[in-house]
């Protein structure tokens, strides 16, 4: 399996608009961070983890031709906006979409002009089949996949394990029933947003005490504000824990 971390930056990305700060201001390429995004290569499929409103540049970034499938985590903007421009990879074959009901509800209701184009279509509309998810182990293409369900304040959404590894973003709390599907990882990838706790967002003290309980032979951490510098973040993390960055690639 290949892993590449399309964006590892939080909702408003970094640097921030409108925003001076060190880490902003900063020309480390690892603190330059896109809205959050993983990529996944396995057994010659390439299924993507949420279409962030960076996709586009994201793409172009890592030469992408190709979805097979998408998997959503949830429909905020961060996480779904970039969704039109799976147009030029959909034009010879419909790419399917996985999510809970409740967030391909929403991705129909919001973008009901993919779905429903009963007008002028210009340009054209992404080919898109919702599929929703309707067991925690599913096949997406004949790879099996595990549905991991999370808190995001008091919205409930998806992480994902593929083989032995595990993606879990905007979390704030993993429920006791989702920790027995998190056993024997080999690659855990978890939010922490920053030092500061957060309503609806793992802290990094909060993420490594998980890493921690999980126990996974690697552990990455993403979704990173412009609060968290990556060098300081790295000097400081304990061993088998590393900070993402865009551009990431991983051998699993």
């Amino acid at each position: 399996m290949r892993l590449t971390f399309l964006g590892t930056g939080t909702s408003h990305g970094v640097p921030a608009l409108g925003c001076g700060c060190p880490v902003c201001r900063s020309k480390d390429r690892k603190n330059k961070r896109t809205r959050s995004s993983l990529l996944v290569e396995e057994q010659g499929r390439t299924i993507l983890i949420d279409t962030a409103t960076d996709f586009r540049t994201q793409a172009l970034r890592e030469k992408v031709s190709s979805i097979d499938a998408v998997l959503y985590t949830h429909a905020h903007a961060d996480h779904l906006h970039g969704i039109d421009d799976l147009r030029p990879l959909s034009y010879k074959k419909h790419i399917p979409l996985y999510g809970s009901p409740e967030t391909l509800r929403e991705i129909h209701t919001r973008f009901d002009y993919i779905f429903n184009s009963s007008g002028q279509i210009g340009g054209g509309v992404p080919l898109l089949r919702l599929s929703p998810i309707q067991s925690l182990v599913f096949f997406v293409l004949d790879i099996p996949v595990t549905a991991i369900p999370l808190k995001h304040g008091n919205l409930d959404i998806l992480g994902y394990r593929i083989a032995n590894m595990a993606y879990l973003t905007d979390c704030s709390f993993i429920p006791g029933s989702s920790r027995g599907l998190l056993e024997g990882l080999d690659v855990l990838i978890i939010n922490a947003l920053r030092a500061r706790p957060h309503s609806t967002h793992f802290s990094i003290g909060e993420a490594l005490h998980e890493i921690a309980r999980i126990r996974p032979k690697r552990a990455y951490l993403t979704h990173f504000s412009h609060e968290v510098d990556h060098r300081a973040l790295k000097k400081e993390l304990p061993y088998g824990v590393a900070p993402s960055y865009d551009g990431l690639k991983l051998e699993s």
